[in-house]
């Protein structure tokens, strides 16, 4: 089952937000916003992917659409996730034995459905894959950060990407505790379109307020933010100054949502299991971890000290190239 020297594969994470493909030798070789543009009379082929598409969202001419294939962490229409996953296998498979049916290991949440699961698969094969083999992202993201799922110790990562925020306790090729949310990346940025709807009248587009929340997971200083829109009084653009603490505020809730929803990991979790948890830590990753504020609120209601991972936003699919070359790994958590 292990790459041989004339075969090609990748590790793919189809993820709400960003989609990013990895070869086994650990090269990224795609990571971009996952939306394409296709004409509204042939959503089997896409005009644009990645980020060309995505600064098209709200700005797209008659004649087109821009669509998001994938939905909380999963797809939502066979045909358009199809295109998509051909046009970025076509977008890295630049050589032409590189096209001849590479195999992938491909991460998906552990709350996804059967039929989810296999509508997955069916729109992986359709993209000409040789082969599939599904991974739990928490699994694929722990492996891209050199843990060892089939050790006899127990580890906890948590996940929060675009579409799902998902906790996960494994040892020994086994899962120990798991939840899953679909609360998640996209109701944070939900939660500050509405914020400056009702506090400040100020409708901005899906982009502004995308932008603002990644701001907010990087601040510029601590001066205030700078938001464009419309105003809903007086029918004008409108720029306000906004305080990162006001907006943090705004997304207090959600975030508290989503570590309440994967607090309820800790009532399943193994007494024995928790010694090594507590001298680990719990490692986190996915981009709808990083905004400020939610380290500390993880740490408190799980009552583990928290890590982030190095590369927070590739190692679901560096770990999935990685997963590869490893059977036992495939065996143990993989499926189809």
């Amino acid at each position: 089952m292990g790459i041989g020297w004339f075969s090609v594969g990748y590790g793919i994470d189809l993820g709400t937000a960003n989609t990013v493909v990895c070869r086994p030798n650990g090269a990224i070789v795609l990571n971009e916003p996952s939306v394409m543009v296709v004409r509204t009379d042939d959503h089997r082929k896409a005009v644009l992917i990645g980020s060309a598409a995505r600064e098209l969202i709200g700005r797209t001419p008659i004649g087109m659409e821009t669509i998001r294939p994938i939905r909380d962490g999963v797809i939502t229409d066979l045909n358009t996730a199809r295109a998509f996953i051909t046009a970025i296998l076509r977008r890295v498979n630049r050589r032409p034995w590189e096209r001849l049916h590479p195999r992938c290991v491909v991460g998906v949440p552990t709350g996804a459905t059967s039929l989810e699961r296999r509508a997955l698969v069916e729109a992986v094969e359709e993209a000409h894959v040789g082969r599939v083999d599904l991974i739990p992202e928490p699994i694929a993201g722990a492996v891209g950060c050199g843990l060892d799922p089939l050790s006899r110790r127990a580890h906890m990562v948590v996940d929060v990407g675009g579409g799902t925020a998902e906790v996960t306790a494994f040892c020994f090729g086994g899962v120990l505790a798991a939840k899953s949310s679909r609360i998640a990346g996209d109701e944070m940025t939900v939660a500050l379109h509405q914020h400056l709807r009702r506090v400040h009248h100020l409708l901005v587009g899906e982009l502004t307020a995308e932008d603002l929340k990644f701001r907010l997971r990087n601040p510029e200083g601590p001066g205030p933010l700078m938001v464009e829109g419309r105003d809903l009084v007086t029918g004008r653009p409108a720029l306000i100054s906004l305080e990162p603490d006001e907006l943090s505020d705004a997304l207090r809730p959600t975030l508290d949502g989503i570590v309440e929803a994967l607090a309820a990991c800790l009532t399943e979790l193994p007494p024995q299991a928790t010694g090594d948890i507590m001298q680990e830590g719990v490692l986190v990753f996915g981009g709808g971890s990083l905004l400020q504020g939610f380290e500390g609120r993880l740490e408190e209601a799980f009552g583990f000290s928290v890590r982030y991972a190095e590369r927070p936003l590739t190692c679901v699919a560096e770990g999935a190239a990685s997963i590869l070359s490893q059977p036992d790994v495939v065996a143990a958590f993989g499926g189809r």
